[in-house]
């Protein structure tokens, strides 16, 4: 069902929104102290704290949190809260290195054989072909592909593990 509306009355319906669209004031503040400036919509407020009418579009403020000061990064040797001195090379630090040296490790051992195994089907980018790969060259060629993606994976997974276990501190 359509909606006829007399010449009349158009102009007063664009009035009307037009009338809503701009019936909420918004105004700008100064930040005390050097803080981010302030929005609000009370004339009665603005009034008093000397704020300036914001024209010519919509506002949209998005309120963020106060970031908490940073306290100074301690040292091996600096106390810590509680009165005592306590070095980063404790007991327990160095138990949690040796624990991370050891499941690095492990790991390495994990991928080098799964590479040595990838790298062994994939025989130098000519593997066997497999049941239907006789009949089918592109089942092979995607195979061959993938074998070839996942050395190159692998390869990388086997240099990030040697750069965490460089990083970690000599073993004793």
């Amino acid at each position: 069902m359509k909606t006829i509306f007399p010449l009349s009355v158009l102009p007063l319906l664009l009035l009307g929104a037009s009338h809503g669209a701009s019936a909420q004031q918004i105004y700008r503040c100064a930040g005390a102290g050097g803080n981010a400036p302030e929005y609000i919509n009370n004339a009665k407020d603005a009034q008093v704290r000397g704020c300036k009418l914001v024209s010519g579009g919509n506002v949209t403020v998005v309120q963020g949190t106060p970031v908490p000061k940073a306290a100074p990064p301690r040292t091996a040797t600096s106390p810590v809260p509680g009165g005592t001195s306590r070095p980063d090379s404790s007991p327990d630090q160095r138990a949690r290195d040796s624990d991370s040296r050891i499941i690095l490790e492990s790991e390495l051992k994990k991928s080098e054989a799964k590479l040595a195994e990838l790298q062994k089907e994939y025989n130098n980018g000519e593997p066997e072909k497999q049941g239907i790969e006789s009949r089918n060259y592109q089942r092979y060629l995607d195979r061959v592909s993938d074998l070839k993606e996942s050395i190159i994976r692998s390869q990388s997974d086997i240099a990030g593990l040697k750069r965490e276990i460089s990083r970690l501190p000599a073993a004793n």
